[in-house]
């Protein structure tokens, strides 16, 4: 039996949930809580298998109430529950210790499934969520300046140092600061290599 704690400030909510899950044969709803403070306390009491954790409530909200449930007793696996999927708070949510992040509008038995992956120790994370994680992940940051790059294109383009100073109207001297900081950026020790790299690392449009 995988006993189970409903964290939400909603008694209607909370009232909802416990009769979804327990209607399920091998889940049972061990406690309810209506804030975070009240959620450590209540999984201390009952040692829930996974606590269903809401992230917007007063006083203690869902992120700070799962860093100390996870504290308090890291058996425990959390699944967050609420109505928020943007990116953000996904990430507050799973770094605050969160094993899984499910929608209110999901359906019963992808809820209840969700519950039993997070006692199997699985991740269970809506798609929906999993989507936004996904298409939001921060592109890289380029190694290289704007400049150290324009310098790069032209020594990939077979240029003397001579021609790029020229062509950039800059100095000998600072093209060979820039192609210095370029190589140690990219980790590479002559112009061929560095004409390779850019190759292979070129942005496109």
């Amino acid at each position: 039996m995988i006993r189970v704690l409903v964290v939400d400030d909603h008694v209607m909510v909370r009232a909802g949930l416990a009769g979804m899950l327990g209607a399920a044969g091998d889940i049972e709803v061990v406690g309810q809580a209506a804030d975070g403070a009240a959620a450590v306390e209540e999984a201390l009491a009952h040692r829930p298998d996974v606590v269903l954790m809401d992230l917007s409530m007063p006083e203690v909200d869902g992120i700070e109430a799962t860093k100390r449930v996870r504290a308090a007793l890291p058996e425990a696996a959390v699944v967050v529950l609420t109505s928020f999927s943007d990116r953000a708070q996904v990430r507050r949510a799973l770094e605050a210790g969160a094993v899984g992040y499910q929608l209110k509008d999901a359906e019963p038995d992808v809820l209840r499934e969700a519950v039993r992956a997070a006692a199997r120790g699985d991740v269970p994370l809506d798609a929906r969520v999993a989507r936004v994680l996904l298409t939001q992940v921060v592109a890289p940051a380029d190694p290289l300046s704007p400049r150290e790059r324009e310098v790069l294109e032209l020594v990939a383009e077979g240029m003397a140092n001579k021609q790029i100073a020229r062509t950039l109207g800059i100095t000998e001297r600072t093209v060979k600061a820039h192609l210095g900081s370029a190589f140690r950026q990219i980790g590479v020790a002559d112009r061929t290599s560095a004409a390779l790299w850019l190759r292979d690392n070129s942005r496109t449009a």
